[in-house]
């Protein structure tokens, strides 16, 4: 009989997935402005929601470096820590890849997306976010259901990770849009190379997303 998760720690490291969930979710919203801001060409503010994206990359690897090195040794746990640690990262990967789409654009001293591009890349930044958010909503059901085992509670969880994997499916067909007309509308080399990569790394963050869903699916196997 497997004892309740909660009661072997005085804290539970799910405490800490669940802070490091919401920098994510906090640093989403910064970046969903920032390329906003971007896009519009009209916006000044760029390289302040960068600095405040970095600052919340910053505070949530903080938060990473406390779960891992306060799991007390001898701990019962129902996960391995090997499990936790990969959850970990990927949740943190989907930071890492925020980062970066912002630091590929201010490479380029031009601001802006092409007028025919910028209503598909702003859906492909939308169809990011939305894993984002049910990744806070699954750390949040998964507490609950290590407390209780409850196999009601079960079916919630995965229920939250099958939508992140049809969201992740939907971003990857909106970043093979905008790549796909990126190829094809005649712009320049250096703005259809620029253009796609930005595209590739915005939807690294749904497959991040994802891919902490996954590692929460094998925390839930029995």
């Amino acid at each position: 009989m497997r004892l309740p998760f909660m009661s072997m720690f005085m804290t539970s490291p799910f405490d800490g997935l669940q802070e490091h969930a919401e920098c994510v979710k906090e640093c989403s919203w910064v970046f969903q402005q920032a390329m906003e801001c971007h896009v519009s060409e009209r916006c000044a503010r760029f390289e302040e929601l960068r600095a405040e994206a970095i600052r919340l990359e910053e505070k949530a690897d903080a938060v990473k470096r406390r779960i891992r090195g306060h799991l007390p040794l001898g701990t019962l746990m129902p996960v391995s820590k090997f499990q936790l640690f990969r959850y970990l990262r990927e949740q943190d990967s989907v930071l890492d890849a925020v980062e970066d789409v912002l630091d590929w654009i201010s490479f380029r001293p031009e601001p802006g997306v092409p007028e025919p591009l910028q209503k598909d890349m702003l859906l492909l930044v939308d169809s990011v976010l939305d894993p984002i958010e049910e990744l806070s909503l699954m750390v949040t059901e998964a507490r609950v259901y290590f407390q209780s085992f409850s196999e009601k509670q079960r079916n919630v969880v995965k229920g939250i990770i099958r939508n992140l994997r049809a969201q992740e499916h939907k971003a990857d067909q909106v970043e093979a849009t905008v790549k796909h007309l990126a190829f094809n509308l005649g712009f320049d080399p250096v703005t259809v190379y620029h253009t796609v990569r930005m595209a590739e790394i915005i939807g690294s963050i749904a497959d991040h997303a994802e891919n902490a869903g996954d590692m929460m699916r094998a925390m839930l196997a029995r």
